[in-house]
């Protein structure tokens, strides 16, 4: 599954990823590349979590 993910600086510098497709789905990273990798990780984990509990993602 693709979703997308928005990106953007805080006023720290940290760069915060979320997923709209997934209330709740959320990471960081000092760098763009670092949130990417942190929020794929975290999507992987979400959608598990989702599964344990019976949940569906809707397309």
């Amino acid at each position: 599954m693709k979703f997308k993910v928005h990106i953007e600086p805080d006023e720290d510098g940290v760069f915060v990823a979320t997923v709209p497709a997934l209330p709740g789905c959320i990471s960081q990273g000092k760098t763009e590349e670092e949130a990417v990798a942190n929020i794929q990780e975290a999507i992987a984990l979400h959608l598990e979590c989702m599964a344990e509990d019976g949940a569906r993602v809707a397309p």
